[in-house]
């Protein structure tokens, strides 16, 4: 009787590696980073482009400092924290007690998935649970510290998931590998990480079920950097995602796996966080960045000076598209579920300028030459043998001068949002010139960033 089971294990993993090796069978991807990076990213995500990311929990009721309130006020007890608990919450207040106060009373998701489609957001990333803990759905291992079980009593991460998923709008999970106070975390660290009490327990039974409930097109991982991968079991969740997951075709991850990843392993890449390359990348990255220039999470006292103006986000995007970025902007709503209307306006402003211009940045490709560092500083994407020419300053003479492009006897100019092709000239000194068009400045089709359809060009 003995070698019976070990006779069925045997024929068992043959038939296992034929099935996988016959012609046409999915490729199984093994628990280790050469095979996971092998792994060619799904379409969708270079062709999205532009994402909005929503940072949302407990920390958007202090709305103070930013989202990492916590450990500010009680990790490194720094002074203006301090003071500001004194003045503010009588003695003995927790950070638990913020709990009952995240309410979201006026969270309605039709309405923010609405934004982000008016915003042309190709996909929505939200904080599942930040730093903090606190999970915004109903996890199993989170009792009484999670969205249904306290504050709001609701599923927030579903909610929002049915909405922008009407709109045909992807939809992506941020989720905390690390809790800072987490009595299992702590424990595991004590133990020089040694251990893996809180990974067994928390981490990825939560990555698993967030996975399976809501099945989500990326998987925005974050709170890597104090332990390797190795601690957190990422190469063993990854190959599952990517060969028995039910999103293993579409899903999409980021590169913050374990403290020796971003930047190296994973999906695409962030690298850190508002992240700029100087010249394009031979690997697919993303650029995250607030509007609010000071946080990511909501705060209350936050000053005009310090949001970004609407001009220096659309540079942003078209610098990050030019480069083979995508582009991915953050605003935090506050702890009622209301996004301010400075963030709204920030947003439909980008949604205004990709409506004219989005033929130019979705399912776009860097081209040659990615930047032409002039007066009017231009930056080009490509679409097959189209080019497009993104100038950031209208030149003084109404001639943008473009060294790059070479042109044909086929060569066609036109501004995207004019209906008219527009005149140009070659000269051997100065490139292509092209006379912009002569209407009032309430005439044209954008405010600034305009963008040159150019046919015809090498």
């Amino acid at each position: 009787m003995g070698s019976r089971p070990a006779l069925l294990l045997g024929l068992l993993l043959l038939l296992r590696a034929a099935s996988s090796s016959q012609p046409g069978a999915p490729r199984r991807y093994t628990p280790d980073w050469q095979s996971l990076d092998s792994r060619p990213l799904p379409a969708w995500f270079d062709e999205a482009k532009f994402g909005v990311f929503v940072h949302w929990g407990v920390f958007s009721v202090p709305a103070w400092g930013s989202e990492w309130f916590w450990w500010h006020w009680e990790g490194e007890k720094r002074p203006q924290y301090l003071r500001f608990m004194r003045d503010n919450y009588p003695p003995g207040f927790t950070y638990a007690d913020f709990g009952p106060q995240f309410t979201a009373n006026f969270f309605y998701p039709e309405e923010w998935a609405q934004l982000f489609q008016a915003a042309g957001a190709k996909y929505v990333v939200l904080t599942t649970k930040h730093h903090e803990g606190f999970t915004n759905w109903p996890s199993p291992v989170s009792w009484n510290w999670n969205s249904k079980d306290l504050g709001p009593h609701r599923d927030l991460v579903g909610e929002l998931g049915a909405a922008v998923r009407k709109r045909n709008i992807r939809y992506g999970l941020y989720h905390s590998l690390l809790e800072w106070f987490h009595p299992l975390y702590q424990l595991d660290k004590k133990n020089g990480f040694k251990t893996q009490h809180f990974v067994s327990a928390k981490t990825m039974p939560e990555l698993y079920d967030l996975v399976n409930s809501y099945k989500p097109d990326l998987i925005w991982s974050d709170g890597e950097w104090e332990c390797p991968d190795t601690y957190w079991n990422s190469t063993g969740f990854l190959a599952w995602l990517y060969n028995d997951s039910p999103v293993k075709d579409e899903v999409v991850v980021n590169d913050r796996w374990g403290q020796n990843c971003s930047c190296r392993h994973g999906g695409y890449y962030n690298c850190q966080d508002k992240f700029k390359p100087e010249s394009l990348p031979d690997h697919k990255w993303e650029m995250c960045t607030s509007i609010d220039k000071m946080s990511w999470g909501y705060r209350r006292d936050m000053m005009l000076a310090d949001i970004a103006s609407e001009s220096a986000i659309i540079s942003e995007l078209v610098q990050t598209v030019s480069l083979g970025g995508n582009y991915l902007l953050n605003i935090g709503p506050t702890k009622d579920g209301l996004i301010a209307p400075i963030f709204q306006e920030r947003l439909l402003a980008v949604g205004k300028w990709l409506s004219v211009n989005g033929e130019a940045i979705y399912s776009s490709k860097p081209w040659r030459v990615q930047l032409e560092k002039n007066a009017t500083a231009v930056w080009y994407t490509s679409k097959g043998s189209t080019v497009y020419a993104i100038f950031l300053h209208w030149p003084e003479n109404g001639v943008l001068r473009l060294e790059s492009p070479m042109t044909t006897s086929a060569t066609k100019v036109r501004m995207l949002g004019v209906q008219a092709d527009l005149k140009w000239t070659t000269s051997p000194e100065e490139g292509l010139l092209v006379s912009l068009p002569t209407i009032p400045p309430s005439a044209l089709p954008v405010e600034f960033a305009w963008t040159l359809q150019l046919l015809g060009v090498k």
